[in-house]
């Protein structure tokens, strides 16, 4: 491990709903595609529909129909607006997708919304409702063969806006520490990081100090091109890399999780120079993901 410090300080996460679905295929290539597809524009609330991502591979063994498929997570801030991110993108971008079906992994959810009976009307009256893999699935004739797709999905709970930041001399330390990051979280369960390849790399402010119209905005005190320009830069004379990581989570225990496992990543890097988070003194959110674990 490098010597990194590790500012005592928090990230300010923030309560949003969440569905949690596995999508199955013939491959894992062609289910891949489709949680990819499923899960676009979808990196921040600010101005995305939705903040999604991939959450993990699963195995044949494991999945109700005995094909590879990936586990997704799709977050938003009301459980009307999760529904119509369901609806929207399983309907467009994996009922589309070759040899596909999608399952419910949140079956005792008090709040379950009826995705599989809204997209089987695509069937156009040819639809079945049928009971395979001890499930309720809708079983809609397409082009392909069938599409299955369960009836109910699940609606909880989850924590949003996890974050860290990682300041380097260079951004060739930064960025290889992002990804180490990254690659850190993504083994952990019911965690995704929904920025491009997991990593940011325009992180904001709230607001603007210039534009009233602008909901969010260059964090100029962490751009480097910025340092010997402003009066209030957080960044050291020889801090020249600067990269932020987002991931969201069902419980904050897998968020808090996922903080911990990325900074043990991170140290591994070398000259990195400092780890630290996102905070807006409570303003955003009820939960305190703290950096120096308690």
């Amino acid at each position: 491990m490098n010597s990194v410090i590790v500012e005592d300080t928090y990230a300010e996460a923030f309560k949003t709903k969440a569905a949690y679905l596995l999508i199955t295929a013939a491959t894992k290539e062609l289910a891949y595609t489709a949680a990819v597809e499923a899960t676009g524009f979808a990196t921040s609330f600010i101005g995305c529909p939705a903040e999604a991502g991939i959450d993990e591979y699963v195995k044949p063994d494991r999945t109700p129909d005995n094909r590879p498929g990936y586990s997704i997570i799709i977050c938003q801030n009301s459980t009307k607006k999760v529904e119509e991110q369901l609806l929207n993108r399983i309907g467009q971008c994996v009922l589309t997708a070759p040899t596909t079906s999608v399952f419910n992994l949140l079956p005792e959810s008090e709040v379950q919304t009826n995705l599989g009976f809204k997209l089987a009307f695509f069937g156009d009256g040819y639809q079945e409702k049928i009971e395979k893999y001890d499930r309720t699935l809708y079983k809609i004739p397409i082009m392909s063969g069938d599409f299955l797709i369960e009836e109910n999905f699940g609606i909880c709970d989850a924590v949003a806006g996890g974050n860290l930041y990682i300041i380097a001399k260079c951004q060739q330390s930064a960025l290889a520490a992002a990804m180490a990051a990254v690659n850190a979280i993504r083994s952990v369960p019911h965690v995704i990081t929904p920025f491009p390849g997991g990593i940011v790399a325009s992180g904001s402010k709230v607001g603007s100090k210039n534009y009233s119209f602008m909901h969010a905005s260059t964090n100029e005190e962490y751009c480097p091109t910025l340092k010997d320009r402003i009066e209030n830069s957080k960044l050291s004379s020889n801090s020249n890399g600067v990269y932020e990581i987002v991931f969201d989570g069902l419980t904050q225990e897998d968020v808090k999780l996922a903080a911990q496992e990325a900074i043990k990543a991170i140290k591994t890097i070398p000259d990195v120079q400092l780890i630290s988070a996102g905070n807006f003194g409570g303003k955003l959110g009820q939960y305190k993901i703290h950096l120096i674990d308690e």
